[in-house]
């Protein structure tokens, strides 16, 4: 699964006029009008030679607009070209591509997608993600967003980790009427119970509780983790995770935005420390709530930091995971659901090549293929019968597919892929 990462669609459009004997790159030497450019290094044949061509605006303020030209004269050595419709006036220095009335850039920018889309099932963008966690029971997961296909699973065996909060008591050092806490020994995700915090319709944004722990050094570690669970779907920073090394949280040396929850759903989270040099005593640690949320319940459990670069991962046999295609579920069989445990998840695998939507995207699959197959396609659209094909535009699209035919059989193999879709 190749990691391909390569020319900008404005890149591979060029190329592909260039190769088609289509293209003129150039700037506006002079400002012009709504719908006039002018350029002082335009001589490309007489003035009625212009008429039909494409403009591609490719910078300022008509950047990515297509424009067709309808007039052309030439005077002092500088060319007007009239073109419609009109757009914002073109200033001197704005770039612009001219293309042969055949090839209309949009249509080269349709193409170079459909070269794009005719590679998927041969490539994939290759991801890593880290958004799952076993808790010794659960046995079928949600495949995150962004995976069309797994190559690999594998499971955290070990991490340099300390646990900061394990939900065995309430948040007491600082209370706030607006916060009802009971330990819920039904709905939990580690231990025997997990921190419930029922929060009145009263509370207002920057309510918080905290609770006071053991004094931790978090020199070492980078990441902390934690599972939460909100009655109410909630955008990331609702709801926040503070530490301090004074009491109280009276000054947090880290205010750690709480990624975005689903209702009714348990969240395993992981937060940046944003100066883990700093935090070498913490004291305190604190639940802000941060925005007008209404009455909500929130549940925490397992609050713990880690060391990232520590962590040592166990590859899952293949035999011990399956994939639900109808629902997209990672599902754990025979003995995967042992070996994960309670255990951070990680999935290799890749998304769908993703299409080219401006000019400054870059291609994710190798542009040999993307520039040979977006030629032939452009090829055969400007092609016709013997008559209206004088230069042979449908043999050298052939041609061309060949190319791209030749290119896509280098692509790596892809082996022991699972599709998710």
């Amino acid at each position: 699964m190749p990691a391909i990462h390569g020319r900008t669609r404005e890149q591979l459009r060029q190329h592909i006029g260039r190769a088609l004997g289509g293209l003129y790159v150039s700037s506006a030497s002079t400002s012009g009008s709504t719908i006039t450019l002018l350029d002082n290094t335009l001589v490309l044949g007489g003035a009625d030679n212009q008429i039909g061509k494409w403009i591609r605006f490719t910078s300022g303020d008509n950047d990515a607009l297509t424009r067709r030209i309808t007039d052309s004269s030439i005077s002092s050595n500088v060319t007007t070209n009239t073109f419609a419709p009109a757009a914002t006036s073109a200033t001197a220095s704005e770039s612009y591509e001219l293309w042969e009335s055949a090839y209309n850039p949009d249509d080269i920018d349709d193409f170079i997608n459909q070269a794009i889309l005719a590679a998927t099932g041969w490539v994939y963008d290759p991801i890593e993600n880290i958004g799952l966690h076993g808790d010794g029971r659960q046995v079928r997961f949600d495949i995150p967003s962004g995976i069309s296909m797994i190559s690999k699973l594998e499971y955290r065996s070990k991490v340099k980790a300390t646990r900061l909060h394990g939900a065995a008591a309430t948040f007491d050092e600082t209370t706030d009427g607006d916060f009802t806490q009971s330990l819920d020994t039904k709905d939990k995700k580690q231990g025997s119970q997990s921190l419930k915090m029922v929060i009145a319709s009263g509370a207002s944004a920057g309510d918080f509780v905290t609770d006071s722990i053991t004094s931790k050094d978090l020199s070492g570690y980078d990441t902390i983790e934690m599972w939460v669970k909100s009655t109410v779907a909630t955008s990331a920073g609702n709801l926040k995770l503070l530490l301090d090394n004074s009491a109280a949280c009276a000054s947090p040396l880290e205010t750690l935005s709480i990624p975005a929850l689903s209702a009714d759903t348990w969240t395993f989270v992981r937060m940046s420390l944003a100066n883990p040099e700093t935090d070498t005593a913490i004291i305190s640690i604190g639940l802000e709530y941060d925005a007008d949320l209404g009455a909500v319940t929130v549940w925490v459990d397992d609050i713990s930091a880690v060391a990232n670069d520590t962590a040592q991962w166990g590859t899952l046999d293949r035999r011990n995971w399956k994939i639900d295609k109808e629902s997209r579920d990672l599902i754990l069989v025979r003995d995967g659901h042992s070996a994960v445990g309670y255990s951070l998840i990680k999935i290799t695998g890749g998304d769908k090549p993703a299409l080219l939507t401006s000019d400054a995207t870059a291609t994710e699959i190798d542009e040999d293929y993307i520039i040979a197959q977006a030629i032939s396609l452009a090829l055969l659209a400007a092609s016709g019968g013997p008559a209206t094909d004088p230069d042979a535009r449908r043999q050298l699209s052939a041609f061309w597919t060949d190319q791209a035919t030749r290119a896509r059989r280098a692509f790596p193999m892809l082996a022991n892929v699972r599709s998710v879709d």
